[in-house]
């Protein structure tokens, strides 16, 4: 995974810190909720829940959160872990960026996707205490991760737009390049083909 990760652009020191601080955070965030995710899925989501951004998984004409998913199954299935331990960490990656579902699913996924909100917009912050913030962040440092992460975003995603309809990705495009225009439900509905 390091590997891929440094094909993208991203270090692997820069790989490893985040996925440290992913880790650190996801555990503590599972806990405030008082859920009790399975600890080895956890660790195979927080691995693999951007993986689709990175080369080869990118290659599909798919949303990101699938081929990190698709991929992530493949891992477990090839190292003999069971088809349900699979399709939880499938549906913890492929559901990891949609709001308000998966925190009503299973341990794992409900973790997944509260980690992600906590680390890439702060979500939930306000609860964590700022010794524990200081702490993990003192272990494994933010650098640049914001303006780093939005640009392994646009690397991932500027090549498959349509893949973005109807979801948060389409505002890293919007923002970031020129020209990029998402395609609204609305429009959607009245070009659609039926006469009414």
């Amino acid at each position: 995974m390091m590997t891929l990760a440094a094909s993208s652009g991203v270090t692997e020191r820069s790989f490893s810190v985040a996925l440290g601080r992913v880790l650190s955070l996801r555990f503590l965030r599972a806990r405030e909720l008082g859920l009790q995710p399975d600890p080895e899925l956890l660790y195979i989501s927080a691995m693999f829940h951007d993986a689709g951004l990175l080369v080869p998984f990118s290659d599909t004409e798919q949303r990101f959160e699938l081929d990190g998913a698709d991929h992530a199954r493949k891992f477990l299935l090839e190292r003999g872990f069971s088809e349900s331990a699979a399709e939880v960490v499938w549906t913890a990656i492929a559901l990891h960026a949609t709001p308000g579902i998966p925190g009503r699913m299973g341990q794992e996924i409900a973790a997944t996707n509260y980690d992600v909100l906590t680390e890439a917009v702060g979500w939930g912050m306000d609860r964590i205490a700022s010794e524990q913030v200081d702490e993990i962040v003192s272990a494994h440092p933010r650098g640049e991760f914001k303006k780093e992460f939005l640009q392994v975003f646009v690397e991932g995603l500027k090549d498959r737009p349509d893949t973005t309809c109807g979801t948060i990705n389409a505002d890293v495009l919007e923002h970031f390049v020129p020209g990029f225009r998402r395609t609204s439900m609305v429009e959607r509905i009245l070009d659609a083909p039926w006469p009414r």
